[in-house]
């Protein structure tokens, strides 16, 4: 058993980097059929029904699994647990909203803005200086961003995208926040907080629009709350390897997951600009989380 946080945590046994990519490639692709089931329900049921169904669903799961492995609640850090919920309840918000409106690689693109985010708001906090290599890639990420956001042409898409970019906002601020609250908290409890407050959240979004959804409406519900719960497991097993920037490189991988299953179901095919703008973020993604993992940021 491996110890983290204070608490005991199944290890894979000889975790390799191929491994660790490995379950990072299972982990992006179990999520982009997540993506794809929230796209195909979204004609159908409004973005806070599906939020609500996905956290609800996942909160009794959470539960379930607390009380089988005996994970208490803790007293401590409280504030500190609501705000990580609160930040991913509006994560989600945002992310399925964006799925609903843009196409699956722009949505899933946008997101993966958050290791940038994550990166600028710890520089924020630090209050640290910033060398000229970080900065040239900080500038990269943004123009990307721009090139998928594409505000010169401002339309209903242009206002998803930019819902997009706050899903990976927000997704940046619950990350910083999971990263000191797992030195003290077990998993599940930093878990449930998130789907718990995500549930209140979407609550208000139902006023006056819930749809009560048939069978084959509610089995893509539940399945959205499986899969993603699924998704989860296998991404955090995948980081117990010993090699994390191989791991959060190769998750990249979930764009053309993305992209496939957009092009297969839906007939989209990426803007010139968009391929470039993605290509822009990704790299320089990578390049700061080198440069943050050598401390050189």
């Amino acid at each position: 058993m491996w110890r983290a946080g204070g608490y005991h945590l199944p290890r894979v046994e000889g975790a390799s980097m191929n491994q660790g990519a490995l379950l990072a490639i299972f982990a992006s692709l179990i999520f982009s059929v997540m993506n794809t089931l929230v796209k195909i329900i979204a004609d159908d049921i409004p973005t806070g029904e599906i939020v609500f169904f996905r956290s609800s669903i996942g909160c009794l799961l959470v539960l379930l699994l607390m009380y089988r492995y005996g994970v208490v609640f803790s007293r401590e850090d409280r504030p500190l647990l609501v705000l990580r919920g609160a930040m991913g309840g509006l994560y989600l918000i945002c992310y399925f909203y964006s799925i609903a409106n843009l196409t699956l690689a722009d949505a899933s693109m946008l997101v993966y803005l958050s290791p940038f985010f994550s990166i600028l708001l710890s520089l924020l906090v630090m209050r640290e200086r910033i060398n000229a290599n970080a900065l040239f890639w900080l500038v990269m990420v943004i123009i990307g961003a721009i090139l998928l956001v594409r505000p010169w042409d401002f339309s209903a898409y242009t206002l998803a995208s930019l819902v997009g970019v706050l899903s990976a906002v927000f997704a940046a601020i619950a990350y910083l926040s999971v990263n000191k609250l797992s030195k003290r908290h077990h998993n599940y409890e930093i878990v449930f907080y998130f789907l718990f407050i995500a549930t209140l959240l979407s609550l208000p979004l139902m006023w006056n629009s819930f749809i009560w959804p048939n069978a084959y409406q509610f089995a893509i519900l539940l399945s959205i709350a499986l899969v993603s719960l699924l998704g989860q497991v296998v991404l955090t097993q995948a980081f117990y390897s010993e090699n994390l920037i191989v791991v959060s490189v190769v998750r990249y991988i979930g764009i053309v997951f993305n992209i496939g299953w957009g092009w297969l179901f839906w007939n989209e095919i990426p803007m010139q600009l968009s391929i470039f703008g993605s290509l822009l973020v990704v790299v320089s993604c990578i390049q700061l989380g080198l440069l943050n993992r050598n401390k050189a940021v």
